[in-house]
């Protein structure tokens, strides 16, 4: 019977070996889902962006000052433009160049106000084209001075032509 008692222990031999490896196999599983459920906690739990573009810093408001008085262009009269002027912008570096340079930018605005006509700044289309070009010189003095040049707006807040 010696032959019949070695397949006897065998057998008890493989069947621990069949239960350890399915114990590995489950705590295996049971690792993986954990890793899994962790990491999509992880990715939904975190905190989001917000959507949209982030808000605007206030705006600040820079008077050029005093204001610009100076003889129009008109060649038959004496016609004078009178503006005060203030310049938008909600870049801090910005506002600080415009102070710095303001007497370049006051400068420059004196000489273009000047080449105007009464008959070019008559109604409100002509008074829009002058802001516009007011504005794009503003921009420019402060890009050939290597200064920041984000200025949003260029108002009039008085005009008068006589």
């Amino acid at each position: 019977m010696p032959p019949a008692s070695k397949p006897a222990k065998a057998e008890e031999a493989a069947a621990p070996a069949k239960k350890s490896g399915k114990l590995k196999i489950i705590i295996i599983a049971l690792l993986v889902l954990l890793l899994a459920g962790g990491g999509a906690a992880f990715f939904l739990m975190k905190p989001s962006k917000p959507a949209g573009p982030k808000p605007l810093a206030p705006p600040q408001y820079i008077a050029l000052e005093p204001s610009f008085v100076v003889n129009l262009a008109d060649p038959n009269a004496v016609h004078y433009l009178q503006a005060d002027i203030q310049l938008q912008t909600r870049d801090p570096e910005t506002a600080a160049a415009i102070t710095l340079h303001m007497p370049i930018i006051r400068n420059k605005l004196l000489l273009m106000f000047g080449q105007q006509t009464s008959e070019q700044l008559n109604g409100r289309n002509g008074k829009e084209q002058l802001q516009k070009q007011a504005l794009t010189e503003v921009r420019k003095v402060l890009k050939e001075q290597h200064a920041a040049d984000k200025v949003d707006a260029l108002l009039f807040t008085s005009v008068v032509i006589q």
